[in-house]
């Protein structure tokens, strides 16, 4: 009997001594966390896209698909983003809002004040205090903007009217970039074809690691003494913004080259014109050597009405 019972006392102190030194069980609960963690991140709801394009192509991917008809024709397209710009750079102006020219827009500034004819669309900078501003007080508000313009076959100029939706991303007060879906901040949109300018806002995202950087949310930096004191010029006719450092941003950017190579998809610059001109093509050899057409001077006289009226965002 008392062995018997000597016997199981052994048994339970070696069972008790060897538990803490099997560490299978800890360790397939820490993997059994990690797993979960990861599946919960994976259920996290993915943002969904705001701005929704006509279509995946170079082309259709810089029209509003809420307005898009058909794609706007080579000779009509620059006439309608120098609309589009002029109207956005006096509608702005009017409002008080501070914005600037940036990327392709800013370069064709540089080049000769212009759009230029191989760009599809435009972008502006701001603020995020100012992006905010417009978001909370004219989100979603449509503008008028009357210039006068030549119509073929006509005695003299007439006035045009053309409006455009000034929409701000919900998303546009988003610190980082999420999953990449929203990182355009606001849109001016031509609403007879579709066209439109990004804006995109700046701001200090990380002060304690990096003071004095301001980025939008597709991590394009600028130190403060680049942006600021911001220069007052003209584009396309009208008073504009660009960045202190223009140069420095702009070969940043794009490379020293982009300030000097006077050949670019399919257009020379011509010093005399002070604008790239597309190259002809090659003619017929009966007809003998193409001639280039000085275009004619652009008109200036233009208006905008900022129009007290609202309009539902459609669904797509």
């Amino acid at each position: 009997m008392h062995l018997t019972i000597l016997f199981l006392a052994l048994i339970v102190a070696v069972t008790a001594t060897a538990l803490p030194n099997q560490p299978q069980d800890t360790s397939s609960s820490s993997n059994s966390s990690e797993s979960d963690e990861k599946r919960e991140e994976h259920k996290k709801p993915q943002q969904r896209k705001y701005f929704k394009e006509a279509g995946a192509t170079m082309e259709l991917g810089h029209y509003d698909k809420r307005y898009f008809k058909s794609q706007v024709p080579y000779a009509e397209h620059r006439p309608a983003l120098r609309h589009l710009v002029r109207s956005w750079l006096t509608t702005s102006r009017e409002l008080g809002v501070e914005t600037w020219l940036a990327h392709g827009t800013l370069l064709g500034w540089w080049w000769g004040g212009r759009v230029m004819p191989w760009d599809y669309d435009l972008d502006v900078q701001m603020p995020t205090t100012t992006l905010s501003y417009l978001g909370r007080y004219f989100n979603q508000t449509l503008h008028d903007y009357a210039f006068n313009a030549w119509k073929e076959g006509e005695d003299g100029p007439e006035w045009i009217n053309k409006t455009y939706l000034l929409d701000v991303n919900p998303h546009a007060g988003d610190i980082d970039r999420g999953n990449g879906a929203n990182i355009i901040d606001a849109r001016w949109i031509d609403t007879s074809n579709g066209l439109y300018i990004d804006i995109t806002g700046l701001a200090e995202r990380d002060p304690a690691g990096a003071p004095g950087i301001w980025s939008c949310k597709n991590s394009h930096k600028y130190r403060i003494g680049e942006l600021y004191p911001i220069r007052r010029t003209e584009f396309e006719g009208v008073p504009a913004r660009v960045p202190y450092a223009f140069d420095k941003i702009l070969t940043d950017e794009y490379g020293g080259k982009s300030l000097t190579n006077t050949e670019w998809l399919g257009h020379h610059w011509v010093p005399e014109l002070k604008q790239w001109v597309k190259n002809p093509d090659p003619p017929p050899e009966e007809k003998g050597q193409a001639t280039l057409k000085k275009p004619p001077k652009p008109n200036n006289n233009a208006v905008v009405v900022v129009v007290e009226k609202t309009v539902v965002k459609g669904t797509s």
